[in-house]
C-alpha cells in the first residue's frame, strides 16, 4: 500500500511529471532543476520555498517507494518519475494527477487547461471519465470530488495522495463563489489568464536563453 506523501513529495513528482512532457530535452531533472521546478511562482498553489536538502530528503523517500528513479552514470545524478508503473495509470490520468498535485484542487474544465502541455483531452467528458476512472480505482482511489461551491456549475477535484483532504479545505473550498460570464467560469477563464502568464515567461525564458548563445558565438542579434 502506498504511503501517504508530504505536500512537497507530491509537488517533486508533480514537477517531474510535468518537466517530462514541457521540456523533454533537460529530462530526467538534475536536483538543482527540481529545486527550481518546486518553487516556481507561477503554475504553483500552493507557491513554496523549499530548500536543497528538503527537496533531496523528498526525493530520497520517493525513491524508497519507487514513484521516483535515480539515473546511473553522468557527473550529476538525474531523476525521472515512475508515477504509471507504481500507481498502475495510464498517462493521460498521469497528467490529471501531475495537475493536481501541482496546482490544487481544480475543476474538470481547469484541468483540461492547465493539463494542455502535458496531454491534450479533446473535451470536459474525457476529462471526467479518467477522473471518474481515478476515484473508482480497484486498488484505491486516487482522487475525490469535492462539494460544489456556490454558483459554479462544476465540482472541484483534489488528489488523495496525501490522504483526504481536511475538512475545513473542504468546507473552505465549497464556500468560494464562483461569478459566471457568457457561460465560462471565472475560475476557468482565471486558468487560462495563469497559462498565457506562464507561456509569455517561457518565451521571455528563451529569448534570453537564445541571446546568450548568441553572444558566446559572437553573433549580433
Amino acid at each position: 500500500m502506498l504511503s501517504v506523501l508530504s505536500l512537497l513529495e507530491t509537488r517533486v513528482l508533480g514537477v517531474l511529471a510535468e518537466k517530462e512532457r514541457t521540456v523533454p530535452d533537460t529530462y530526467p531533472l538534475t536536483l538543482n532543476a527540481l529545486l527550481a521546478g518546486c518553487n516556481q511562482k507561477t503554475s504553483r498553489d500552493p507557491v513554496i520555498n523549499a530548500t536543497e536538502t528538503e527537496v533531496q530528503a523528498a526525493v530520497d523517500s520517493l525513491k524508497a517507494m519507487n514513484l521516483v528513479i535515480e539515473s546511473s552514470g553522468g557527473r550529476v545524478a538525474r531523476y525521472t518519475h515512475n508515477i504509471e508503473r507504481v500507481l498502475q495509470v495510464p498517462k493521460q490520468a498521469a497528467a490529471l494527477l501531475a495537475v493536481l498535485m501541482l496546482r490544487g484542487a481544480q475543476t474538470a474544465g481547469e484541468l483540461r487547461i492547465n493539463c494542455e502541455r502535458l496531454h491534450n483531452f479533446a473535451d470536459i467528458s474525457s476529462v471526467e471519465s479518467f477522473l471518474h476512472e481515478l476515484a473508482a480505482r480497484p486498488a484505491g482511489a486516487l482522487v475525490a470530488e469535492l462539494p460544489r461551491q456556490a454558483g459554479s456549475r462544476e465540482n472541484r477535484w483534489v488528489h488523495l495522495l496525501s490522504g483526504p483532504p481536511a475538512a475545513q479545505d473542504v468546507a473552505a473550498q465549497a464556500s468560494k463563489p464562483v461569478a459566471e460570464a457568457g457561460g465560462v467560469a471565472m475560475s476557468e477563464i482565471a486558468a487560462m489568464k495563469a497559462n498565457i502568464a506562464r507561456l509569455q515567461a517561457e518565451v521571455g525564458e528563451l529569448k534570453a536563453l537564445v541571446a546568450k548563445i548568441c553572444s558566446e558565438l559572437g553573433i549580433k542579434g
